[in-house]
């Protein structure tokens, strides 16, 4: 899958072409994808998606906590998954801020061979947005695009998007962002050394390397899937900063138990897919009380994740675009 991080020596020719920041590839952008590469495919034409790192909400509203449901790598890999044949992740900076919807167009168009542009019905580019639906269309009759508006999804009545996601994931609520997003909502990284606490306690964890600036759900105690590989492991996990015992952690951790487990996973990459929030942290006054409540915890999971009834892991179908 070509993956370019800039358009600079890049040529393609009569290419379709959606703009946007795809921060989780959530069920309206896999609806808008879809119907672009199926179209562009058809046509004989490719399908390339622009999208952006930073998002522009991190350099235009100066956002320090971290933010991204998925990376740029991780994006780029559920693009692919939908049929787009190129991906192209722009640096976005405040110089590109300033660009005028018609400079960034004409740059776009000349290294893309851009025949069609799509996108939603409230799309705008460029420098205070100004590159609305019919300054687009107006500068697609210049160099020679057209522009295809596909309808916003809604599920129960709320159109899908990013920033719904984030505010439910940041309030625990895994269950709800994952029928938004079309899959189970995870994170991943390396599993690293911690202080041997857990291990101590009979009941070791994978403790989480993430990437800082991956939005974490909501501290607290949740049902999960560890996918190591082809497998996919139940387990409870913990992120936070474990109040019970001294020197609780300055920056919150993603702790893993694996249910029925004893394997060295030091050094292996892992993700955890959230299914269900059970409580928030609580500091215990002993860890007798700790221990006996993890216990429950355990048994929770495991009667949650037996009931699991979608294979974990697989996206859901995204439904149909709304007309």
């Amino acid at each position: 899958m070509p993956h370019f991080r800039t358009l600079e020596g890049l040529h393609l020719e009569r290419a379709w072409a959606t703009i946007g920041s795809f921060d989780g590839v959530h069920r309206g952008h896999q609806v808008l994808v879809e119907q672009m590469v199926a179209s562009a495919h058809a046509s004989g034409s490719l399908a390339v998606v622009v999208t952006f790192y930073p998002h522009p909400a991190v350099i235009l509203r100066a956002i320090q906590q971290p933010y991204y449901l998925t990376s740029p790598d991780e994006r780029a890999d559920l693009l692919h998954s939908l049929g787009v044949d190129t991906i192209i992740t722009m640096n976005f900076d405040r110089e590109l801020a300033s660009q005028s919807a018609e400079e960034f167009m004409t740059f776009l168009s000349k290294h893309l061979g851009l025949r069609q542009l799509w996108v939603g019905p409230d799309f705008a580019l460029g420098k205070g947005r100004q590159g609305n639906l019919p300054v687009l269309q107006e500068i697609g009759k210049h160099l020679g695009y057209t522009v295809k508006v596909v309808d916003q999804v809604a599920i129960s009545e709320e159109r899908v998007s990013s920033r719904q996601i984030r505010s439910m994931i940041l309030a625990g609520k895994v269950k709800e962002a994952s029928e938004l997003l079309g899959r189970r909502y995870g994170v991943s990284g390396e599993v690293v050394h911690g202080d041997g606490r857990g291990k101590g306690l009979g009941i070791p964890t994978a403790n989480l390397l993430v990437w800082p600036e991956r939005l974490l759900p909501a501290n607290g105690i949740y049902a999960t899937w560890v996918v190591r590989g082809d497998e996919r492991l139940a387990s409870v996990t913990n992120v936070g900063f474990r109040p019970t015992f001294d020197n609780p952690l300055v920056l919150p951790r993603v702790e893993a138990h694996i249910l029925d487990f004893n394997q060295d996973l030091y050094r292996e990459k892992i993700e955890v897919e959230f299914i269900e929030f059970f409580r928030p942290e609580v500091r215990y006054t002993s860890i007798n009380d700790l221990l006996e409540q993890i216990q429950k915890d355990i048994e929770q999971a495991r009667e949650v994740l037996s009931h699991d009834s979608r294979t974990p892991g697989l996206p859901a179908r995204p439904p149909k675009a709304e007309s």
